[in-house]
């Protein structure tokens, strides 16, 4: 058997040893099912490699040894997403101020840990969130006064489970309150969740935690409609969750009221509120990229925002159909945000035509 444009990687032990670091949709947790915060996995894992496998019974032996937990090693060594998807391990680094970032398996956690206050920022998955309450504890026998998240995708609120009992406020945007309750009602996990007890609906939510004044803006629908910036205003530090992903094809969430035309506006509304010395911390970022950065970087993808919008509507006039700018690889004026480029394509798509 030749399988010409694909491997297939057969995965012979349970999920839980994987760590896969692509963020995953709230409503399609792809190529993998999540249900009731339970991951299932399929059978087969088919990732694109260059190079064709042949498969038969004179190699089925050795193809078998190489996929099996004891050989996984030989093909991780040149297979950068599968080193990545089989790493377990958890990075502490503070920033400025006692505010750093905690990076493991999906968005980014942003925290704050003094003597006068302990904060987190979006939550990762249960198990990514205790190895972070583990280190803190270490620091500190206080509650966390507040548990914030920027939205409500599962990669970001999916370990606020672990905080229960731990942290005194969880506070969110109220539509992203609605969406993570939404989701978890249809899933039937609501027992699964930690939701916001707290929200606010447009401007500026503040509350002081110690010596650091917490501060959450809301410029409007984008990455969803209930996406925040999150500033620690001493620190000076700014966690965007998903509203700047880094050189990266950002997920456009359309079930949940994101529109691509009004986040190049909100870039724009957090590049005036914001200043040089701000340091952002990004949900996401792709290969060879940081998850911080500076305020240039605002303007760069709302650049890319827009040279989205000026793809797909520049595309159609000339005759191309969906199918044919959902295949693109880079955009032009954009060349930062390499690699497929399917998901903002389609969400610019429906939102210029109104079909998809």
């Amino acid at each position: 058997m030749i399988i010409n444009r694909q491997k297939i990687l057969f995965i012979p032990f349970p999920f839980s040893a994987l760590n896969y670091q692509k963020e995953v949709a709230p409503t399609s947790f792809t190529p993998f099912n999540y249900t009731n915060g339970i991951y299932k996995p399929p059978l087969l894992l088919i990732l694109d490699i260059v190079k064709p496998v042949q498969v038969n019974m004179y190699n089925r032996r050795y193809f078998i040894k190489t996929t099996g937990a004891a050989g996984i090693s030989s093909i991780l060594a040149g297979q950068p997403l599968l080193r990545a998807m089989f790493q377990d391990k958890y990075k502490m680094k503070p920033l400025r101020n006692n505010v750093g970032i905690f990076t493991e398996r999906g968005g980014t956690i942003a925290w704050l840990i003094s003597e006068t206050g302990l904060v987190v920022v979006d939550s990762q998955f249960p198990d990514q969130a205790n190895h972070l309450l583990d280190e803190m504890k270490k620091q500190s026998d206080r509650k966390i006064d507040l548990l914030i998240n920027t939205h409500h995708h599962g990669d970001h609120s999916g370990g606020n489970i672990a905080f229960k009992g731990f942290a005194k406020k969880v506070v969110a945007h109220e539509n992203s309150y609605a969406h993570q309750k939404r989701v978890a009602e249809e899933r039937g996990g609501l027992e699964g969740q930690l939701l916001p007890d707290t929200t606010y609906k447009t401007g500026v939510w503040r509350e002081k935690v110690g010596e650091e004044v917490m501060a959450l803006h809301y410029f409007g629908p984008a990455h969803t409609n209930g996406d925040s910036f999150v500033h620690f205003e001493n620190a000076n530090i700014v966690h965007t969750g998903d509203l700047l992903f880094n050189r990266r094809a950002p997920f456009v969430d359309k079930t949940a009221g994101a529109n691509i035309s009004n986040w190049q506006e909100v870039m724009e509304k957090g590049y005036e509120t914001f200043d040089d010395d701000t340091l952002f911390v990004f949900g996401h970022s792709g290969n060879g990229y940081e998850i911080t950065g500076k305020r240039a970087d605002l303007k760069a993808f709302q650049n890319y925002l827009r040279k989205v919008i000026e793809f797909v509507k520049k595309g159609k006039a000339r005759g191309k159909t969906l199918e044919d700018l959902a295949s693109a690889t880079e955009i032009p004026g954009a060349p930062e945000w390499k690699g497929g480029q399917s998901r903002p394509v389609n969400a610019a798509w429906v939102e210029l035509f109104g079909e998809g």
